[in-house]
């Protein structure tokens, strides 16, 4: 049967983030791409512009997916709830759609502007920033550093994510709950004006 305009531009996409997890974005081409749809490669061109309109779009998809977990899964009452629901909202996403963690945690082309997980951890954070700026006025702590801190933490998490993609052990649940014990533990007894250790040797 022919495919609707529709139809065909979804299998496209579908073809298209299979090989770019598979293989990366550079080792894939437009005639890949096409072959492995069954079609010619104008019909690549015409639904995508390419091969780079098409890694953009799955990207984009792939983006927006996690975001609209991570920031749904935000509705605990207390900061420890927030960040752990975070924690599993990232784990179940690389459960369930490795194929598309793993293209995103790859080196977008030198021309895309968005949609590499470096802008994704912006994003992510962003959602958590106020919520650690509420915590530092709580304990007395400059708000100006929440930024930095939000981006700590959700760049540790997704690096654990990166890791555990490829072992798959122990169990997500229980590597987010050492990811909350590493980062709740170490944020209950922060320090206002931390001093590096080698800081005297340096300056000696």
């Amino acid at each position: 049967m022919r495919m609707t305009g529709r139809e065909r531009r979804e299998q496209l996409l579908a073809v298209g983030r299979r090989l770019f997890a598979e293989k990366g974005y550079e080792a894939v081409s437009v005639e890949e791409i096409a072959a492995a749809a069954d079609v010619s490669k104008p019909v690549v061109y015409e639904h995508f512009g390419g091969k780079e309109g098409l890694y953009a779009v799955v990207v984009d998809r792939e983006m927006n997916t996690l975001l609209e977990r991570i920031t749904s899964a935000l509705s605990g009452k207390t900061p420890r709830q927030l960040l752990e629901q975070a924690g599993m909202a990232l784990f179940d996403y690389i459960d369930e759609f490795p194929e598309g963690f793993t293209i995103l945690v790859r080196d977008s082309p030198v021309s895309q502007q968005t949609g590499s997980f470096a802008s994704l951890i912006v994003d992510i954070a962003a959602q958590v920033e106020h919520l650690l700026a509420e915590q530092f006025s709580a304990h007395g702590l400059p708000k100006g550093l929440a930024p930095a801190y939000s981006r700590m933490l959700v760049g540790m998490t997704a690096l654990t994510g990166q890791w555990w993609l490829d072992v798959r052990k122990p169990k997500k649940e229980e590597v987010v709950a050492h990811l909350v014990n590493l980062a709740w533990n170490g944020l209950s007894h922060l320090e206002a004006k931390p001093r590096p250790l080698l800081s005297s040797r340096r300056t000696s």
